[in-house]
């Protein structure tokens, strides 16, 4: 089985590595020269010719968004090259109803487009922990479950575009918890609770959340603000899930004021910040101020 990983940033590097040591065959492929280097240098082929990919068996996208991965499927020298019996992984967090549009194309050319976003981040994609949401017929997802088996674990939700959602709905409530986990430790410094004892209540209580018990001590806390994953991708996503609602017609009162804030913070903050740095802007805003003694 040949592979080609198309998109080689902070979750393709450790995505095509762990896919190249399972399986050999992969063929690493981005627009950045910067980043083909770092795959060669790590004893991986890479390629800068987009048409070469499509003699590949999978090819397994890690792309920003659904206008870019459509660009890439949809690109002449691509398109016209694959080959019937290609299955096409799309781990991105794309636009499920895009998604859905993108399969009937691909489908008319005998090549199988499968939903596949990750959860996980940086830690989970190195640790080969990642949670998959798979978005395909059980037929294919028989496939995928093992394919992915290098990865972390697989969970069939639905069809396609079923896992574009889910993605989108699962980074919606971790946006949610982390901005009001943001706001509650705020409160609590300014009444001179110890942020740290905070914390371990939290933990211990029902106030508990993957921000309390992994996002604080592990990136806001020590001041690092490194998880990975970009603000500007979190903000595209709760405007996936802000859209999807709209569209089904189902409660959005919650994820408008969410949405709204995070862009907020979105244009407020540096470009390129982490996601975790919703706390700090929380804090300070456009001040720019220094976060001081809660950090330890």
């Amino acid at each position: 089985m040949t592979i080609g990983v198309i998109g080689l940033g902070t979750m393709g590097l450790p995505i095509a590595e762990h896919l190249h040591e399972r399986y050999g065959g992969v063929t690493g492929y981005d627009v950045s020269a910067d980043r083909r280097a770092i795959l060669a240098e790590r004893g991986l082929a890479v390629t800068d010719d987009l048409q070469s990919l499509a003699a590949n068996d999978v090819l397994v996208l890690l792309l920003p968004n659904s206008a870019i991965v459509e660009a890439v499927l949809l690109a002449p020298e691509l398109f016209s090259a694959l080959r019937a019996g290609t299955r096409v992984l799309d781990m991105s967090s794309s636009e499920p109803l895009r998604t859905i549009a993108l399969a009937e194309k691909l489908r008319a050319r005998q090549v199988t487009l499968i939903d596949a976003p990750v959860s996980g981040g940086l830690r989970g994609a190195l640790a080969a922990t990642l949670t998959i949401m798979v978005g395909s017929t059980p037929e294919d997802y028989t496939f995928v479950k093992g394919f992915v088996q290098p990865l972390g674990t697989a969970v069939h939700v639905g069809s396609v575009g079923s896992g574009h959602l889910l993605k989108a709905l699962n980074n919606y409530l971790s946006a949610t918890h982390l901005i009001a986990t943001a706001e509650a430790m705020s409160a609590g410094r300014a009444f001179g609770l110890d942020p740290a004892v905070m914390i371990d209540v939290f933990n211990s209580s029902s106030g508990r959340s993957g921000s309390t018990q992994a996002k604080w001590p592990q990136f806001i806390a020590p001041g690092n603000y490194a998880s990975g994953f970009s603000l500007d991708l979190m903000t595209k996503d709760l405007g996936i899930a802000l859209d999807a609602a709209t569209t089904l017609g189902t409660a959005t009162e919650v994820a408008r004021v969410i949405h709204q804030l995070w862009a907020q913070a979105q244009a407020e903050l540096p470009a390129g910040s982490d996601h975790t740095r919703i706390a700090e802007w929380v804090d300070h805003g456009e001040s720019g101020e220094p976060v001081a003694e809660w950090r330890e």
